[in-house]
């Protein structure tokens, strides 16, 4: 048994493995330099416990976080890779985008001093090139001929996947069209992580993002996610929440649930629930900093109202008289109600079916009077 207790400013994970003792030699052997660090104990011929405590302030040494070479996998092909990234905690990337990002040629960079931390943090040397949405249009043909010529670029955010609320998205499109792979390598995404703890419908949902700066177009959006089904998600700067819950507890109302989600995976992580309107009090007072995921459930679905027996073949014998036939009538009532066909049917043959085959009897309407 090995179990695995990791320290992060928002994460306590202890879990369970099961190894067997022929495979503890490849793992020590592929890892050597990191579990130097490390605290290791053995137990039993069979297996073994293994505990280890990692810090965000540990740095890989040498590249030995990166998974030896594989025969199963060659090297990384020519294409642009958007590369996830960590949104708050560095420990939240995969082995996958070290690998990309330390064999890229070159990493395109929102904010190249942001990202530098990262690399740093990872002994990544590979270069950075600012790539952000002022200068993406003169980056474009550059980054292209570069693609063409065979190279590996990386593209990674400040936080998150690239092209989701953040530079990226013309980038992929002009590859596309130029037949350039483009390879996604999943990571960590705010709204996603903030939509699986929410406690909000997840089924189905709508990713907004960042609302529009002028007021009407704003307005025009929220009216829009005020009306949807589906769960709401917002990307909120910290200095404009409160104009947020003003506008929407207007428009999707006071009683309408919500989620407020901030400084997700870092130290002061905090979610925060209640309708538009608490939210609009308590924030009101309390003015909070960092990043924001804010998730309003969505619109609640009118009850269908069931429709009575006498109300079904009131609007059977108005089709019927009308010339439609039995099957027709049946078909046009069950369509314009919540009433299955096959209920509905009954109710027609029952009321008109012997009616219908002999043309003896009249239609009487008075003999369905509301009790």
């Amino acid at each position: 048994m090995l179990t695995q207790v990791v320290s992060s400013p928002a994460v306590s994970l202890a879990r369970p493995l099961s190894w067997r003792w022929s495979a503890l030699p490849v793992l020590l052997d592929s890892q050597t330099s990191l579990f130097s660090s490390l605290s290791l104990a053995i137990f039993h011929y069979r297996t073994g416990v293994v505990s280890f405590c990692s810090s965000p302030q540990i740095s890989a040494e040498s590249g030995d976080v990166f998974p030896k070479e594989s025969s199963k996998r060659g090297p990384l092909e020519s294409g642009l890779y958007l590369v996830g990234t960590p949104i708050g905690n560095l420990e939240d990337i995969t082995l996958r985008a070290l690998r990309v990002l330390k064999s890229a040629h070159v990493i395109l960079s929102e904010d190249t001093r942001h990202s530098g931390k990262l690399l740093h943090h990872y002994n990544i040397t590979t270069p950075l090139l600012s790539y952000h949405k002022f200068n993406e249009s003169q980056r474009e043909q550059t980054v292209l001929r570069r693609l063409k010529e065979g190279e590996i670029v990386a593209l990674i955010s400040d936080a998150g996947t690239p092209g989701i609320s953040d530079p990226g998205t013309e980038l992929a499109k002009l590859c596309v069209n130029e037949n350039i792979p483009v390879i996604p390598i999943p990571g960590p995404s705010a709204f996603v992580a903030a939509l699986s703890a929410s406690g909000l419908a997840t089924d189905e949902f709508t990713f907004v993002g960042f609302l529009p700066k002028h007021t009407s177009s704003r307005k025009e959006r929220l009216m829009v996610s005020a009306n949807e089904a589906t769960t709401q998600i917002f990307y909120v700067p910290p200095h404009k929440l409160l104009q947020f819950l003003e506008e929407t507890s207007v428009l999707f109302s006071d009683t309408r649930r919500c989620v407020i989600a901030r400084e997700i995976t870092k130290l002061h992580e905090q979610f925060w629930r209640g309708t538009l309107g608490e939210a609009k009090k308590a924030f009101s007072v309390h003015k909070p900093k960092g990043e924001i995921t804010l998730l309003i459930e969505g619109k609640a679905k009118p009850a269908v109202e069931t429709p009575s027996d006498c109300e079904l073949e009131k609007e059977l014998s108005h089709l019927i008289s009308n010339g439609h036939s039995l099957s027709s009538a049946v078909k046009l009532v069950a369509s314009g109600t919540s009433m299955k066909k096959k209920t509905v049917y009954s109710i027609a043959l029952r009321k008109f079916g012997k009616q219908l085959e002999s043309e003896e009897e009249d239609v009487d309407l008075d003999s369905c009077k509301p009790e």
